[in-house]
């Protein structure tokens, strides 16, 4: 029997035809919640990234429901442990968006370097031009800095390898972890680095740019306490979730010269960012790309094919 699935927040087309090739019916439309309390219950599976939410009350209605699969890593727009007294498969694609997210990061870290988000916003003719050579000529290279990882998973990892290939001594505090090892392979030779785990009070301390890799868990990760406690001068990265960084404490931290510049890619309270965030010059912003490329959507697509298929070849019946 055919399963009829649900992609609410879009997928690559690769992926939808692959869906089709298997047997699924395949529908593709984006319900408002109150929509989709009436029009799950019809499918056996439902694909999201992070715009719909799956909470306990939606499962509630839907007792065909046998998997939610979402586009992506985190999953707090998923009530997974409900899920699971329910009986319903959580898939996600921890492995797709890895790259992406930490090139990402990457970018951020070496805009805000040079400030270049500055440089982007205000040279529009020959006196800004030259007003700009001589104000952004106090930036910094990357060398010899230090980088503190909030969250050592993939991303984290993938983005260590990039910052010490930028000669950046990288150190790191995760509280699921007992060792951080980083794997390289240059030149066909493999040799592997022991990143330095730390806990986050001695990392604020020392590090010069901070870049968040963690989901969150219902409390901020960064938050004014947290801001007292860095070096003055501190650049910050947040790709993870806006709600991990207190904003006001944020630009509070900006003005007071304790942060010395950000780069954002998620926000408190997407889309509706707050003003201050947005014409803030020393803080580099994306609208929450961070796994939105080509490459990583296609790649994102194929692993939820290849874990559905398999889920439906071994699905049993309660």
């Amino acid at each position: 029997m055919s399963w009829k699935l649900l992609i609410s927040d879009g997928l690559e087309e690769s992926g939808i035809k692959a869906l089709q090739n298997q047997g699924f019916i395949v529908e593709v439309k984006h319900f408002n919640p109150e929509e989709l309390k009436i029009n799950l219950p019809l499918y056996d599976g439902i694909i999201v990234r992070s715009a719909t939410k799956v909470r306990a009350d939606l499962m509630d209605l839907c007792p065909k429901l046998k998997f939610i699969a979402r586009g992506g890593v985190g999953l707090d727009n998923i009530d997974v442990s409900h899920a699971q007294n329910r009986g319903i498969l959580v898939i996600n694609t921890p492995a797709s968006s890895s790259r992406s997210v930490a090139e990402l990061a990457m970018a951020h870290i070496l805009c805000i370097s040079r400030s270049l988000q500055i440089s982007n916003r205000s040279m529009i003719d020959k006196e800004s031009f030259i007003e700009l050579k001589k104000r952004l000529s106090n930036s910094y290279e990357l060398q010899g800095r230090t980088l503190l990882l909030i969250g050592m998973g993939r991303i984290g990892r993938e983005l260590a390898k990039m910052a010490i290939g930028n000669g950046m001594h990288v150190i790191a505090t995760d509280p699921f972890i007992e060792r951080a090892e980083i794997a390289f392979n240059i030149a066909e030779q493999a040799f592997k680095i022991n990143i330095k785990l730390v806990s986050l009070e001695i990392g604020l301390k020392q590090a010069d740019y901070i870049s968040i890799h963690s989901p969150y868990n219902g409390n901020k990760i960064l938050d004014e306490s947290q801001f007292l406690q860095m070096k003055k001068g501190v650049c910050i990265i947040n790709t993870s979730r806006g709600e991990n960084i207190n904003e006001i404490a944020l630009l509070q931290a900006i003005d007071s010269g304790i942060v010395r510049a950000v780069g954002l890619d998620v926000f408190e309270n997407e889309p509706n960012i707050n003003a201050e965030i947005l014409k803030n010059p020393f803080i580099s912003m994306s609208p929450h790309i961070g796994a939105s490329t080509l490459d990583a959507q296609q790649r994102i697509a194929q692993e939820l094919v290849d874990k559905i298929v398999t889920l439906k070849a071994e699905f049993i019946p309660l």
